[in-house]
């Protein structure tokens, strides 16, 4: 199962890896084109949407100029403004200004100022009519400068958007001079409230499309952002410089741009401009249209990334019809691989796990004319070689495995005589230990822990009895396993040989003349430097009238406790059969009650054990012998094996181990 889906699904993956690497540039392009085409729609949404505001904005603006312009121009408000004081001028003018306001459907507001007074009139919805002055003007106030401006401009009207502080409105408002002969009598307008305008034209916005009035110099008349409006900057009194158009863009060059977009729209009433510039931190399409009546320009910025330039509608089926598209291709992929590849393959395996089970007679696949075809009639080929070499294979593995048998036999016997040869020798070198002389002289008084690395070691211990001493004696002889056991019998000889040409049980001249036999039985063979014929050994003799041990050692120590000291008697520095020749002294010791001593070899000392390896070393064996010397021997001997296989673990044993341990009551 998992080869048939692991190829079917590699081959479906090599598709579709295919489809990718074609689809990459074809997504590329794709999105290039979409990106003209956004870009081309775009450009064409702009311009639409510039001119269609420019016409909402163009007829409610045309209309109250149209309006003002007639209050301004009527012989009944020139009349009054010549002659302020004449009650009859003053209500002819108010009944008639009444009119213009009952006419108009939406919220109507009108201004009168008296150019001789600097009286201000003013009425709208919100307040009865009023006949008197609102206030008066006063060329000292900067909140009165537009009029003043106003006035002393060459043209007849301005239009401006302010915040008159006075009346607490914000209006868009429509200043024409009223003119009686060749005099400037005064000025006469109306208002569009402010809040209205914006919602109207700006505030319903269109999403990534942002709406914007701006006069010729780029001063803000109507913006989204209310605080960036450049009030009573149509009056000419300087206040545009604070909110204008360029101070939104990013750069000189796009200002520059802008500038130059702004004054070929004003060349070209009636037309579009375009252009493209940073606003806000993006990217945007700037579309300008020039109202001439009005000296505004409409200006709209449109995010192409987020206007609704195009109808994502129908990308939606075509990429699911791509999708389904690439589903049937990679399903009838699937299907003719399985029908052309897959089926002969499986076919294959089947052969194949037959003569894997050793059916060499199972029929191939049928021939075909293609690489599968090839590859079955070699794979055929293949299995009838496999039949003949196993043939040829069996005979040969029965032929070696009648040999294999006999020299198994042959090589199991010759271990059995090894083993039932080192088995004799373990039995002679125990025969040769001491064990019942010790155990006859000494009893319970004494315990030997004695652990050869192999069946037989190079470790073992002497008594001898003497009709007023004893002889108490540990040897480590160099070497292991049989070399160790033949090495304890050659010592053994010698240290006999020197108890009797001594003719006494004294340790340091027993040493002494030990080394020197051996040294005069080595010295005739041929031994090369890589052979150690070397051993350690530590003699003592038991003074048993005057209760005095004397002891002597070729580098093994006395070691004796009471439970609560630990002394140790150091033996020579130099081995027995050493290069260079030791010095062996006695060291007497009187026989004191409770005192315990102890012959060990180095087997004990340097076992490896504990969490890092370390030996088990002279200061552990000591706190060893402090805290157990005052048991009874035999049961120091079972809690020195126990504490030595707790440090040792499950580390190998590194030398052959003797421990003998006396003690005199």
């Amino acid at each position: 199962m998992a080869a048939r889906w692991g190829l079917r699904g590699k081959s479906v993956v090599a598709l579709l890896l295919a489809c990718v690497l074609a689809l990459v540039p074809a997504v590329l392009l794709g999105w290039k084109a979409m990106e003209d085409i956004r870009t081309h729609f775009g450009l064409a949404y702009a311009k639409n949407f510039t001119l269609l505001n420019q016409q909402k904005i163009l007829a409610p603006v045309i209309r109250e100029l149209s309006l003002s312009r007639r209050l301004a121009e009527s012989v009944v408000t020139q009349d009054w403004l010549l002659d302020e004081g004449d009650s009859e001028r003053r209500t002819r003018f108010f009944r008639e200004v009444e009119g213009y306001r009952s006419d108009q459907q939406n919220d109507y507001s009108y201004f009168v100022i008296v150019d001789a007074s600097h009286h201000y009139y003013f009425n709208d919805s919100t307040a009865p009519l009023s006949n008197a002055p609102r206030y008066t003007l006063s060329p000292d106030d900067p909140q009165d400068s537009w009029y003043f401006a106003s006035m002393a401009s060459a043209e007849p009207y301005n239009i401006n958007v302010n915040y008159d502080a006075k009346l607490k409105v914000t209006k868009v408002w429509f200043n024409v001079q009223v003119i009686a002969g060749n005099r400037k009598i005064g000025l006469a307008g109306g208002g569009l409230d402010l809040t209205s305008f914006l919602d109207q034209f700006i505030s319903r916005r269109e999403p990534g499309v942002t709406s914007m009035i701006v006069d010729a110099d780029g001063a803000i008349q109507a913006h989204p952002d209310k605080r960036l409006i450049a009030y009573s900057s149509g009056t000419g009194t300087g206040a545009a410089a604070q909110h204008r158009i360029f101070d939104l863009l990013g750069s000189d060059a796009e200002r520059s741009g802008l500038r130059g977009a702004m004054d070929d729209a004003e060349a070209h009433p009636g037309e579009v401009r375009t252009f493209w510039a940073t606003l806000d931190g993006k990217r945007q399409l700037l579309a300008t249209a020039y109202i001439p009546e009005l000296r505004w320009h409409v200006l709209s910025a449109v995010d192409l990334h987020a206007a609704q330039v195009l109808d994502s509608r129908w990308i939606w089926p075509l990429l699911g019809t791509l999708v389904g598209l690439l589903a049937l291709l990679l399903l009838g992929f699937a299907y003719t691989v399985e029908l052309l590849v897959l089926r002969p393959l499986r076919a294959l395996r089947q052969s194949a796990k037959a003569i894997a089970a050793g059916h060499y007679d199972n029929p191939m696949p049928k021939a075909r004319g293609d690489e599968i075809g090839e590859l079955s009639q070699a794979f055929s080929s293949m299995a009838e070689q496999v039949r003949r070499h196993t043939e040829e294979l069996e005979d040969k593995v029965r032929e070696r495995t009648s040999a294999l048998e006999q020299a198994n036999r042959e090589m199991a016997a010759a271990q059995k005589k090894i083993g039932d040869s080192i088995d004799y020798a373990s039995l002679i070198q125990r025969a040769i230990l001491p064990d019942r002389q010790l155990q006859a002289s000494l009893g319970e008084h004494h315990f030997v822990l004695w652990k050869p690395r192999d069946v037989v070691g190079g470790d073992f211990y002497i008594y001898r009895e003497g009709s007023h001493d004893s002889l108490i004696g540990v040897v480590d002889c160099a070497g292991h396993g049989v070399p160790g056991a033949l090495m304890t019998m050659l010592a053994l000889a010698a240290i006999d040989h020197a108890i009797d040409s001594v003719q006494s049980h004294d340790p340091a001249s027993i040493l002494r003349e030990t080394d020197q036999v051996m040294r005069g039985m080595l010295s005739q063979e041929q031994l090369t430097q890589a052979l150690a014929t070397n051993m350690d050994a530590g003699f003592v003799r038991i003074d048993h009238d005057r209760r005095l041990l004397h002891f002597a050692g070729a580098k093994i120590s006395l070691f004796a406790c009471d439970g609560e000291e630990v002394r140790e008697f150091k033996g020579g520095r130099r081995a027995l059969g050493d290069k260079r020749q030791g010095e062996y002294q006695n060291i007497e010791v009187a026989l004191q009650p409770g005192w315990t001593f102890y012959l060990c070899t180095d087997g004990f000392l340097d076992q490896a054990g504990g969490e890092h390896g370390f030996g088990f070393g002279n200061s552990r064996f000591a706190e060893l012998l402090r805290q157990h010397a005052r048991l009874p021997l035999g049961e120091q001997a079972r809690v020195f094996a126990a504490s030595l296989a707790e440090y040792q673990g499950e580390r190998p044993q590194r030398d052959d181990i003797t421990i003998l341990s006396f003690r005199f009551e």
